[in-house]
């Protein structure tokens, strides 16, 4: 039996499980575990590796089996469990993006408000050509892991002709981005607040992202002139982005819930 703890952010979810249990089948563990109707249900697993020197590192695989630099709410997800299980009150998570600095704001055990150390974000304006679509312009962004943002003006976020997640898919999919590419659709509420919808690689549409919250962040505050603090909201809820300067380290903070432990059959 393989242990694992289940928690969400902003219904972003995410199954934790540690490293040594998963004996090195990452993506098998993750098509399996994450799907959402013959097992447990995830966007995608963490797997928590504890290193020398209380050092901690993590692998995130979506729940297609591929894997990707990091999750910012799979990581708020990841240090609500190292608060609730151990007290931790700040910790820092090394990922394939880079290392990420989380601390406890706010506790009601199962739920913690935690700000987050996200890098500095790079903003590139490009308009990418999708055959069928044409040009479509927007923003390459990486916070640790790549993201494309268009801004929209419609309420319902479509553009071109085609609802978000189609777009979403044909973007996230195209060939422009050898890796693929995270997508995210930005209205400007007004200079402190901006409303997106997420089409996350390896995963499809979700509720939020931590990282789509500070790369539209980013693209908002480079290309549309909005305040260096702003609202972000998802469809699973608001996040908070700080961003004092463009050189700087952005700050977000976001609510992160345990959801339940558990245990499921070894493959």
């Amino acid at each position: 039996m393989i242990p694992f703890v289940k928690a969400h952010a902003c219904g972003n979810d995410f199954l934790i499980i540690e490293e040594p249990l998963a004996q090195r089948r990452h993506a098998e563990l993750a098509r399996k575990l994450c799907a959402r109707n013959t097992s447990v249900g995830a966007d995608g697993i963490e797997f928590l590796d504890r290193r020398a020197n209380d050092e901690f590192f993590l692998r995130l695989f979506n729940a297609d089996g591929s894997e990707a630099e990091l999750s910012g709410n799979g990581t708020r997800c990841v240090a609500a469990w190292l608060a609730s299980s151990e007290g931790r009150q700040e910790v820092a998570l090394g990922t394939h993006g880079g290392l990420r600095i989380c601390h406890v704001i706010e506790s009601n055990d199962p739920l913690y408000l935690i700000e987050s150390e996200m890098g500095v974000p790079r903003v590139m304006q490009r308009t990418i050509v999708l055959p069928g679509v044409g040009e479509v312009p927007g923003a390459m962004v990486n916070v640790g892991n790549p993201h494309f943002v268009l801004f929209v003006e419609n309420d319902d976020f479509s553009a071109h002709g085609l609802n978000w997640q189609e777009l979403g898919a044909r973007i996230s999919g195209s060939p422009v981005f050898r890796y693929g590419t995270n997508v995210e659709f930005v209205r400007i509420l007004s200079s402190s607040e901006i409303a997106f919808r997420i089409f996350e690689r390896g995963c499809g549409p979700t509720t939020s992202s931590g990282t789509g919250t500070c790369a539209s962040s980013a693209a908002a505050v480079v290309l549309r002139d909005v305040a260096r603090e702003l609202t972000a909201i998802a469809e699973g809820g608001p996040q908070r982005t700080v961003w004092p300067s463009n050189d700087a380290v952005m700050r977000l903070t976001g609510p992160a819930e345990i959801i339940c432990r558990g245990e499921v059959a070894a493959l």
